[in-house]
């Protein structure tokens, strides 16, 4: 260690999340859970009109549409699953930091 650097330790504060810390908190997970379901809508609504402009693209000979269709499936896909994974990967990451 160098002259003048001193080295600062980061140490557990004792802060844990609780549930009923705020009033309202089931509320707030109900309109989370139907944000999650009209986002999965959403996303199937786009693969379905990516489908088809890649479709139309593809069979009218227009490369633009027919990439813009792809681009718009693969994203909505994407999308789709992380929205529909949003709950595992909360819990993977939490309880990668719990175990640090």
């Amino acid at each position: 260690m160098r002259a003048g650097v001193s080295w600062i330790t980061a140490t557990d504060p004792g802060i844990v999340p609780n549930d009923d810390g705020l009033p309202g908190l089931e509320q707030v997970r109900d309109i989370v859970g139907a944000l999650q379901l009209w986002g999965l809508v959403a996303c199937v609504a786009a693969v379905v009109i990516g489908g088809v402009v890649w479709a139309l693209g593809s069979n009218g000979g227009n490369p633009h549409a027919a990439g813009r269709g792809k681009i718009t499936v693969v994203a909505a896909a994407v999308a789709a699953l992380l929205i529909g994974g949003a709950n595992a990967i909360i819990a993977f990451f939490a309880e990668a930091g719990s175990a640090i």
